[in-house]
């Protein structure tokens, strides 16, 4: 990496270029098609990015009017978009030997207590968005803890950076221990609040955060539901159908509930920037559902196996699926390290995943999921300038690799395999460089 001209690379200069491998999405790609026409490859090109927005993307070098950086050979992608994380989860990841509903008890909640302390927020915030930006994620839609002050944290310390995060605070009034339940009344208090005050602040966005359907009662879901029917700009996030034991015990707590899914329906919780976790054990009328209502399933890979929860069927879903990682459940924030655990998912169930739907569902599908498609996913003049620059090979392994590749869907796939955070080379919000 290196600069091309003799001015000194400032933290955000107005007009600068990229020189790189570029490579994103003009349409989603075919399942099982390695060679779609949607991909969009430009090696050695220069991106040009003018008050943090793209504004060109050319193979002549732009003229000394621009400050030009040289990142010749490596790759050049839009920030991934992790759909579903945890903020207060980092200090869990990686607990031994429970399922889903165990895991909770014994390891997520007393994490999350802690952060009732403004200054544990905070600190929790600072470290959990430096560590996304450390592993390429630029965006993201995130759970907080039951703690109003948890979520002002969040959008807080994401306004400073000027990144683009969805957050809310999480509603949980019943099946939590103490210092993790709210009431209905004082929830929705506290939603107006955070809403009136951060939702459609810059880059922030406000999501109605139900925790799933057991931790919250009846009338806490009316709620919640009246709180989206009330501003369709809002989000929507939850989980669903993760695991069987999760399933049958919402079985037993709303019998008139056809299914999972329709408790949350039946409220109005489900629309066009509802967003739901895992969502493997879905049945046809719920996928029916899904399609009719808008909604989008963010698959979480590398939790889903580290849980034991199931094998989600991508391919048979007719609704959007995007990708995540569902830390601390998930063992890695690193959205490469989740394609190939995705991957690994599909081989399971008998099916090949692409490296580029998988990509696809971490860049241009997450942020249309979103319904954000304008601004983030992608390379195209007048989108934000949310990028990466990625070393193709590290480590004497991916370099062996990488050096017999014999075409791109090979080359990527060998990358998203192989690659972590230690492939970043940069990292850039709205055109300002994070490390």
């Amino acid at each position: 990496m290196s600069f091309t001209n003799q001015e000194k690379f400032v933290d955000h200069p107005r007009r600068w270029a990229l020189r790189g491998d570029l490579l994103d999405f003009t349409a989603a790609p075919a399942w099982g098609d390695t060679t779609p026409a949607a991909v969009r490859f430009d090696p050695d090109h220069w991106l040009l990015i003018e008050d943090g927005r793209i504004v060109g993307r050319q193979a002549e070098t732009p003229d000394d009017s621009w400050v030009r950086k040289d990142h010749a050979g490596q790759l050049v992608l839009p920030g991934f978009i992790d759909t579903h994380v945890h903020c207060p989860q980092l200090e869990v990841i990686a607990s031994y030997g429970t399922e889903l509903l165990d895991w909770l008890q014994r390891y997520t909640f007393p994490a999350e207590r802690a952060f009732a302390d403004p200054a544990r927020s905070r600190a929790g915030a600072e470290v959990f968005l430096d560590a996304l930006l450390a592993s390429g994620t630029t965006a993201a839609v995130v759970f907080p803890t039951v703690h109003k002050v948890s979520a002002e944290a969040l959008f807080e310390s994401a306004a400073a950076r000027g990144m683009r995060l969805i957050t809310g605070k999480v509603l949980m009034d019943r099946h939590a221990p103490d210092g993790l339940r709210d009431d209905v009344a004082q929830a929705e208090r506290d939603c107006i609040d955070l809403i009136d005050r951060y939702h459609g602040q810059g880059r922030l966005g406000y999501a109605v955060t139900v925790r799933f359907a057991p931790t919250s009662t009846p009338e806490q879901l009316a709620m919640a539901g009246a709180l989206c029917r009330a501003d369709a700009s809002l989000y929507m996030q939850t989980h669903v159908a993760e695991n069987r034991a999760e399933v049958a015990w919402v079985g037993e707590l709303f019998p008139q509930a056809r299914s999972y899914l329709d408790v949350y329906d039946a409220v109005g919780l489900l629309h066009p920037r509802a967003v739901l976790a895992h969502g493997i054990y879905l049945d046809d009328a719920d996928r029916r559902v899904m399609v009719e209502r808008g909604a989008h399933i963010a698959h979480c890979p590398s939790s889903n196996l580290f849980l034991g929860s199931g094998l989600f069927d991508w391919p048979g879903a007719p609704f959007a699926v995007s990708l995540a990682s569902d830390v601390g459940g998930g063992t890695t924030l690193s959205l490469p390290r989740n394609m190939g655990d995705a991957y690994k998912v599909q081989a399971l169930r008998g099916e090949r995943l692409t490296a580029w739907a998988a990509l696809h569902a971490a860049t241009r599908g997450a942020a249309q999921a979103l319904q954000l498609g304008h601004e983030i996913g992608g390379l195209s003049v007048g989108q934000v300038a949310d990028l990466c620059v990625w070393d193709w090979a590290v480590g004497p392994v991916a370099q062996a690799r990488d050096a017999v590749v014999r075409e791109l869907h090979e080359r990527v796939f060998a990358w998203m395999t192989l690659a972590d955070e230690r492939n970043l080379a940069a990292c850039y919000v709205a055109g300002r460089p994070q490390r």
